[in-house]
């Protein structure tokens, strides 16, 4: 659809918000926006460093123990609806979107133009308490306390298991120069 709108016009020209039904109807299928009260907004284009490291805390959440997925509608909030750029959920039943923020932990991947501290504040305002951003230049993780980023040493989650920031990195940069194995077997 040429040029979609991130509001739809009224026939007074007065601007109102999208609903989540429009804007599901809209952007839904694609990947890259969010649903933030009542606008379509965009995700900062990931490098492919970012693309990287969010596999690896992908993988990662999945040996700790969480069912995790990347880029996942979360439908917790009726009037903010983000893709995180990982979460995991702790339980037995999957359903098609995470809809209760008991049990989840989020994982975002700092990226130019993000509203991370907005992002943050948000994901406690519904409240999922384990928020974690990850910083691919510095290679530092920060928790959100509840008011702020705090710069951790390590990912300490809610069923007891600790990823060091040790793991993460080493992880990260075995991805970045891996070499394909002589034979493959799928």
């Amino acid at each position: 659809m040429l040029g979609k709108l991130r509001y739809r016009q009224s026939m007074a020209s007065a601007t109102t918000a999208l609903t989540v039904q429009e804007f599901d109807a809209l952007y839904g299928h694609e990947a890259g926006w969010e649903y933030w009260f009542g606008e379509a907004r965009r995700k900062p284009v990931p490098t492919q460093l970012h693309g990287i490291l969010q596999s690896v805390l992908s993988e990662l959440l999945n040996r700790a123990g969480y069912i995790s997925s990347v880029e996942s509608d979360m439908k917790i909030a009726s009037d903010w609806q983000p893709r995180p750029d990982v979460c995991g959920v702790l339980g037995e039943a999957i359903e098609k979107y995470i809809t209760d923020p008991e049990n989840v932990v989020v994982f975002e991947v700092l990226s130019e133009d993000d509203a991370i501290v907005e992002k943050c504040q948000h994901y406690s305002e519904i409240r999922i308490e384990q928020i974690f951003v990850f910083d691919t230049e510095s290679r530092t993780i920060t928790n959100w306390d509840g008011t702020k980023l705090v710069p951790v040493p390590d990912v300490k989650l809610g069923n007891g298991v600790t990823i060091t920031g040790a793991t993460i990195w080493s992880e990260f940069a075995k991805r970045q120069k891996q070499t394909p194995p002589a034979s493959l077997v799928i």
